[in-house]
């Protein structure tokens, strides 16, 4: 897993250099925290890394991922736990921006790499937002995700870097459209 990390590391120099793609702090650890689960047994079932916008937070904020379980190899990314201020912010750009996001998500190269933009969803409109935004179904989202399953035997064949880069390639659009609403600095303003 570090040598992948520092293979997609290589590679985001020539297309995603905001990219973070460092072991330290990529690496998802392959042991889980049993303290609080029924479920005592210590070991995950697959090894993930993480590779978020440089400057965001690492699970809060847009990122790429990939996971390598004996089932699947999931690739994938967007914002997975989005901190209340940085939702409010991404959907506000949503909101200000509803069809240049809508061209992103809906654009057919996007649809045939990863389908439908997924995430938990408000089943009312959030607040400050009106029922018919022409956004609406997507200012509903707590979490913006795509992602795309493949066979596990991707993993040890050489179409897998190839295919991780394609994949990362085709969701950057989404990543730095969620980066530039989710940026701010120590003030609170908008950075990018």
């Amino acid at each position: 897993m570090i040598e992948a990390i520092h293979r997609v590391g290589e590679a985001f120099r020539r297309f995603a250099p905001e990219m973070v793609a460092d072991p330290k702090i990529s690496l998802y650890r392959i042991y889980r925290d049993t303290r609080f689960s029924p479920d005592k047994s210590p070991y995950k079932t697959h090894a993930a890394a993480v590779f978020p916008v440089r400057g965001l937070p690492k699970n809060s904020g847009p990122g790429l991922y990939f996971h390598i379980a004996p089932e699947e190899v999931l690739i994938g990314g967007g914002m997975y736990m989005p901190e209340p201020d940085a939702l409010r912010a991404v959907r506000a750009r949503i909101a200000a921006a509803p069809r240049e996001f809508t061209v992103l998500v809906e654009s057919p190269r996007f649809r045939r790499a990863f389908g439908e933009l997924q995430g938990e969803r408000l089943k009312t409109m959030p607040k400050g937002f009106p029922a018919d935004h022409p956004a609406a179904r997507y200012l509903r989202h707590k979490q913006f995700l795509f992602g795309k399953v493949f066979a596990a035997g991707l993993a040890t064949g050489p179409r897998f870097f190839p295919t991780v880069l394609d994949c990362f390639q085709k969701g950057m659009p989404l990543i730095r459209f969620l980066a530039k609403a989710a940026a701010k600095d120590e003030t609170g303003l908008r950075k990018l």
